[in-house]
């Protein structure tokens, strides 16, 4: 499994993209791996705004449905609407033109604390 080194990831299994204050989300290859093939996912709505570790979403799979948790606080700002009929991009490129949403994130401190892509490979082995 690959976990780019440009990214940041939580222990619950999302990646999120920093760029200044815009940050866009998505799962791991891990957790697309562990869920198998999607079949679909509940995006939330543009303009919430949320905190960091909370749930914004649903991904169910064949074999399971997994909560999505917000990796920074933030307010979302854009959705990606073809993860509704094609979930599975989700599956297909999970770091690419599978990402969940984006983000405006001027909140620092919640950015510190995601882990590298070192970090989160060492724990993707620990479990």
């Amino acid at each position: 499994m690959q976990f780019p080194k440009e990214l940041k990831y939580t222990k619950d299994h999302e990646w999120a993209k920093i760029q200044n204050q815009n940050v866009t989300v998505g799962i791991t290859e891990h957790a697309q791996s562990a869920l198998g093939d999607i079949v679909f996912v509940d995006l939330p709505k543009p303009g919430r705004v949320l905190k960091q570790g909370e749930v914004f979403g649903v991904v169910e799979s064949i074999k399971a449905v997994s909560e999505l948790y917000a990796p920074v606080a933030g307010k979302i700002l854009e959705v990606n609407a073809g993860l509704v009929d094609e979930p599975a991009k989700l599956n297909q490129d999970p770091h690419g033109t599978g990402w969940i949403l984006k983000m405006e994130s001027p909140d620092a401190a919640s950015h510190e604390a995601l882990l590298s892509a070192e970090e989160y490979q060492k724990l993707v082995e620990s479990l």
